[in-house]
């Protein structure tokens, strides 16, 4: 009894002191500590070039702008050069002249090379500017390598083309066929040409009918049926019988037919004396 009183009676520790305006003793947080060390981390110095490159980037146009604004001028004149045979420099010159007037800088090239190219003598245009207000055209014209049908002619690029004055272009092999065909009369007209040239003959024209059969034509206006089949073939049987039995009476054979297996058929001209054809 006496021990629990002695128990009770012993005096309770007082709590250690706090410090004066502390509320916590647990140890102080900083909420700024991670934005710090991430902003501390950043490259600012390429940040800031990378900035100033976009910015120089973005204003190089405007002030581009704005000088070719400021030096621009209307087109006050255009000239045409290259060696024109079928072609009109005057007309030429006239159909560029619709660009007089337009904008120095903002006047596109290609519209002006295409409507040039659609003259039909025209293969290619070549559009530049001349500070500080005019154009000059570099013009190259078709080079035609035979008539073709009845009015138009082949370039020697194997284009047809139909201009308003076909016959400029003076003394050239006519050719003619389906539109469709051209490629092979071109072909064939020059194999025979060849050939002709090696014999000391010359090659005056090549005609495809609808039908298939060919015609070939010599500088000195003897024809030559060929058929529609073995061409190539008949043409050498043609020519050796030429060389060996025709040549030195040229002057008086029309039309030579070599759609025979062993030989030709030859068509004389009409003579003064003898009315009629010895064939």
């Amino acid at each position: 009894m006496i021990e629990r009183m002695l128990l009770r009676g012993r005096a309770i520790p007082p709590e250690p002191p706090r410090r004066r305006g502390a509320t916590s003793m647990e140890p102080d947080r900083d909420y700024f500590g991670f934005f710090r060390s991430v902003m501390a981390a950043m490259p600012w110095t390429q940040l800031g070039l990378g900035l100033a490159v976009l910015v120089v980037a973005a204003m190089v146009p405007w002030g581009t702008g704005q000088v070719l604004s400021a030096m621009d001028r209307q087109i006050a004149s255009v000239q045409v050069n290259g060696e024109l045979v079928g072609e009109s420099r005057e007309a030429l010159t006239v159909r560029a002249s619709q660009w007089v007037g337009r904008s120095f800088f903002a006047t596109d090239l290609a519209e002006v090379k295409v409507a040039m190219e659609q003259r039909p003598w025209v293969e290619t245009a070549a559009v530049r500017r001349v500070w500080p207000d005019g154009l000059v055209i570099d013009v190259r014209e078709k080079k035609p390598l035979a008539y073709w049908n009845e009015n138009q002619l082949i370039s020697r690029s194997g284009r047809l083309f139909q201009p308003a004055n076909p016959e400029v272009a003076g003394a050239l092999p006519r050719l003619s066929g389906p539109d469709e065909r051209v490629e092979d009369v071109i072909q064939l007209a020059r194999l025979m040409a060849d050939r002709l040239a090696a014999e000391g003959l010359g090659f005056a024209g090549l005609a495809l009918e609808q039908r298939g059969a060919w015609t070939l034509t010599l500088a000195n206006g003897i024809e030559v049926a060929l058929g529609r089949d073995q061409v190539e073939d008949r043409f050498v049987r043609f020519l050796t019988v030429y060389e060996g039995q025709l040549a030195t009476r040229s002057d008086e054979v029309q039309r030579i037919d070599a759609r025979y297996t062993n030989g030709v058929a030859v068509k004389w001209k009409p003579l003064d004396s003898t009315p009629g054809n010895n064939t």
